[in-house]
């Protein structure tokens, strides 16, 4: 089974219980079926804690890192390479509980893809979201790049094989 044959519901049920993200206290509480959107949370806990008492920012980085990648593969389907290419964070204010992320990928947004590599070119779009605490206090900014592209043929046959 690919990974791209699981459904959402697989993927988020499995990355709960996926070691790096279970210590780390990171829960994927929302993973839409159609791959539109994700919502994940990180709990405060002294595996997480940095020296200063607030969330480590690995852990902060890590919450997110995988959601714009796997919302883009899976709504743009296997006609696509999809990577992640960059990222980055800015940390805005101490983490002192749980925290938030939440990533909407719009089908504006999937249809600017699809127009910029319609050519055979590559696209290397970039996705931002905040990193929240429960009143919306914003904890950090992270940025991710994909680095994504159509298929060639020869890609295909390697899918297949």
């Amino acid at each position: 089974m690919s990974r791209r044959s699981l459904s959402a519901r697989t993927l988020r049920h499995g990355m709960n219980v996926w070691p790096p993200y279970l210590f780390a206290g990171v829960r994927v509480l929302h993973l839409a079926d159609d791959w539109s959107n994700a919502r994940v949370r990180l709990r405060l806990h002294r595996h997480n804690r940095n020296y200063v008492g607030t969330h480590f920012g690995g852990s902060l980085f890590a919450m997110g890192d995988p959601f714009w990648m796997l919302l883009t593969m899976n709504s743009l389907g296997r006609d696509y390479i999809v990577w992640d290419k960059a990222g980055e964070i800015e940390f805005v204010s101490p983490g002192r509980g749980d925290v938030f992320a939440d990533f909407k990928l719009t089908e504006d947004r999937l249809e600017e893809i699809r127009a910029a590599t319609a050519d055979g070119g590559k696209a290397l779009p970039w996705f931002e979201n905040d990193v929240v605490t429960d009143d919306g206090t914003v904890v950090a900014r992270v940025r991710k790049q994909l680095y994504v592209r159509r298929k060639h043929r020869e890609d295909h046959r390697a899918d297949t094989g």
